[in-house]
């Protein structure tokens, strides 16, 4: 167990780097090509836009064999990435656009994938610490790749990070050749069960897996409407530079890399439930305290809140891993994807327009409804256990 854990940590390391450093390269591409920065933002759209399509690509994974998938499917973008080879004018750009989404795509394949794949490969009582590890490998790379492709873009041009980038899968790919599993795969589905439909009725139908995906949704939703909100308050209440929104960034990357790295120990004290609270509790706390005048509190802010979006994702996974039947986890894992990220395409504009508030009156709003859900949870959740009783 110790061997695949090791491999999948070294995979959420190789692909958090490549996709973080293609992602940040793609749009400074397409505006170096077109001059055009609504058409460089265009980017964006395409590497979520898949994401809307997860109970149905999710219905995929549960229909083949699950690490032949994840091969394929970076084989797939390793070869894609290569195609950028092409680009040598503004009428090639097209070809970005194709990667962006096919990094969509990859993302909703290859998170389903693994999820339904971790639990032959582990032990149950290490899941919760291996998707803590997992995040935090994630988060890491965030910090470091950006600036890497950046600098390597400026001193070799796009072609130079298409390669990098496309070493990435390639390694990745035989990672996972070399995992070993040791759980049986699920039964075969009987005919009611086929459609995406059966993702959905075992979300709806568990408490648990209700419970925490709904935390990690609105947490995830209520930090794309405060996006806005701290983008006001750094530039205009407190007369900031706009380029310590970089340290805000980097600050929540910190704080979700922490909260990894103890997240399964969290987990098996306290519970999927009630460690999905106490994120969605923190995060609010982290809105709450960047409302403060003083630009130490926006940092720490920050630092809590990436602690609490950390620890409600890996309760959600966590949950989703261990209370879904194995010949569902593929179809389960990308509806919750779904359902915990596809919130962020409207809170994003509602925050926006939220903004003309005031920058701290939309933070306020954002954590009170947060700490409301993280309330109403956490009763529901005591309820539930005198019932058992």
């Amino acid at each position: 167990m110790r061997r695949n854990t090791t491999l999948f940590v070294g995979i959420s390391l190789l692909s958090g780097f490549g996709s973080s450093a293609m992602s940040l390269v793609v749009g400074i591409w397409i505006l170096d090509l077109t001059g055009s920065a609504s058409l460089a933002g265009l980017a964006g759209l395409c590497v979520y836009a898949p994401t809307l399509a997860g109970p149905w690509l999710g219905a995929l994974v549960d229909r083949v064999p699950r690490r032949t998938l994840l091969i394929t499917t970076n084989l797939a973008l390793a070869a894609a990435l290569l195609s950028l080879f092409a680009v040598r004018s503004p009428d090639r750009a097209w070809l970005l656009y194709g990667v962006a989404f096919g990094y969509g795509l990859s993302y909703v394949l290859l998170d389903a994938g693994e999820s339904a794949l971790l639990p032959s490969a582990l032990a149950p009582e290490e899941l919760g610490a291996v998707n803590g590890w997992r995040s935090s490998a994630q988060e890491g790379m965030k910090l470091v790749s950006p600036p890497a492709g950046a600098g390597l873009y400026a001193w070799h041009g796009g072609p130079a990070v298409a390669v990098l980038c496309a070493l990435m899968p390639l390694v990745v790919a035989a990672l996972y050749a070399l995992l070993r599993l040791t759980g049986t795969p699920g039964p075969t589905p009987p005919p009611t069960e086929r459609g995406f439909r059966a993702g959905l009725a075992v979300l709806r139908g568990r408490r648990i897996l209700r419970v925490t995906v709904l935390l990690a949704a609105v947490s995830i939703g209520l930090s794309g409407f405060a996006t806005a909100g701290v983008y006001e308050v750094v530039t205009v209440d407190m007369g900031m530079p706009s380029t310590f929104l970089g340290v805000l960034m980097s600050a929540q990357g910190a704080g979700s890399i922490l909260a990894g790295l103890v997240a399964g120990r969290v987990i098996a004290r306290w519970g999927a439930v009630a460690t999905g609270v106490t994120g969605t509790v923190l995060f609010a706390a982290g809105l709450l305290t960047r409302c403060l005048p003083w630009w130490p509190a926006l940092v720490t802010g920050a630092v809590i809140g990436g602690i609490g979006l950390s620890w409600t994702l890996v309760a959600a996974v966590t949950a989703i891993q261990t209370h879904t039947p194995g010949h569902l986890l593929g179809r389960v894992s990308a509806t919750a994807n779904t359902a915990m990220f596809g919130p962020i395409a409207c809170a994003n504009p509602l925050g926006s327009a939220a903004v003309v508030l005031g920058g701290r009156v939309s933070l306020l709003a954002a954590a009170a409804l947060g700490l409301a859900v993280a309330g109403v949870a956490a009763q529901r959740e005591k309820e539930a256990a005198g019932m058992v009783r």
